[in-house]
């Protein structure tokens, strides 16, 4: 399925052990694939931690309902990284070609409805796209 997500400004926590921390709190979005279909809740968020190494690392936790009105918690652990110049415009809120940089995660799903209950069996990988507000992210079941 395709995720598309709609953020609000990060919130910029600083320099922190680890790291340097941000939060970017999910304001919407919406999602689609062959067996699901719905939107994206306000409310949820991606803690972000750039790396010394310049590595982003993302935790989402957000909450899909679905057209028929079934709840579903979403999170993902993934990875961020790329030339300097591509990472500083997306840092910027410039538009790059995701072949530019790798943008990788590990969703996984949570659903106390019959109908989508598959979702709590399975595993999946995304390939994410950053833009200026918000990011898409095509996830796909590994069989």
């Amino acid at each position: 399925m395709t995720v598309k997500i709609v953020a609000a400004p990060p919130q910029k926590l600083g320099t922190v052990p680890h790291g340097i921390r941000s939060i970017v709190p999910v304001t919407g979005g919406d999602f689609e694939g062959p067996r699901l279909r719905g939107k994206v809740l306000p409310g949820g968020g991606d803690w972000l931690l750039l790396r010394p190494d310049g590595v982003l690392e993302l935790d989402l936790r957000i909450t899909l309902e679905t057209d028929d009105h079934a709840l579903i918690y979403m999170t993902f652990q993934g990875l961020r990284h790329g030339p300097a110049d591509a990472i500083a415009a997306l840092g910027r809120g410039e538009v790059v070609d995701p072949a530019r940089y790798y943008f990788r995660t590990l969703p996984r799903f949570e659903t106390s409805t019959a109908t989508y209950a598959f979702l709590n069996r399975i595993l999946c990988v995304g390939v994410g796209e950053a833009r200026p507000d918000g990011a898409v992210h095509r996830i796909d079941e590994i069989l």
